[in-house]
């Protein structure tokens, strides 16, 4: 869907890379990398974005990194879309919601750095969980967000040296430990 109302693929990849995940920052040559495209398509985004507002710029060592703006007026808004294109709030509302046991929830790896992937890593903290409920609400998940969701559900007292092992983390539901 968001292709449709934004045919620029390098302008999506940017919006997602910065606006899925407020904690993101990054630099040209460091998103050169990560997209496979040239400095140039997405120096130009990159500009008009800071232009904008929508991003903000400091320097770190010999480095231009880019982070969201988060005062900006329409910050929340795109947040709101990007979470709804990538499915985020019907995770919460088909998973998260309908176990209603859960402490927390995150979103790990390549999406939670703000990367568009087929693939949703959740991980739930619980004490308890009914396991097959869990997965029926998976199932009507991924079927909802045509993308596949794998899960981890963790007690608690395992929370906080799994979440260190893995890069990006996104808490989606609950409060931060």
């Amino acid at each position: 869907m968001l292709d449709t109302l934004i045919t620029n693929k390098t302008r999506i990849k940017l919006l997602l890379r910065f606006f899925l995940n407020a904690e993101s920052s990054a630099y040209l040559r460091g998103l050169e990398e990560e997209f496979g495209e040239s400095t140039n398509a997405i120096r130009v985004e990159l500009n008009r974005f800071e232009d904008a507002g929508l991003l903000t710029s400091g320097r770190e060592r010999n480095k231009k990194v880019f982070r969201a703006n988060m005062k900006h007026p329409l910050y929340d808004d795109i947040h709101g879309i990007l979470r709804k294109h990538i499915g985020l709030d019907r995770i919460i509302e088909q998973v998260v919601q309908k176990l209603g046991n859960i402490s927390r929830a995150y979103v790990i790896g390549a999406l939670a750095m703000g990367l568009d992937t087929n693939k949703v890593e959740l991980v739930l903290v619980a004490e308890t969980i009914d396991r097959e409920y869990l997965d029926k609400c998976i199932l009507k998940a991924e079927s909802l967000i045509k993308r596949k969701i794998s899960s981890t559900v963790l007690k608690e007292a395992e929370e906080k040296k799994y979440l260190t092992d893995h890069p990006g983390i996104l808490l989606i539901w609950g409060k931060g430990s």
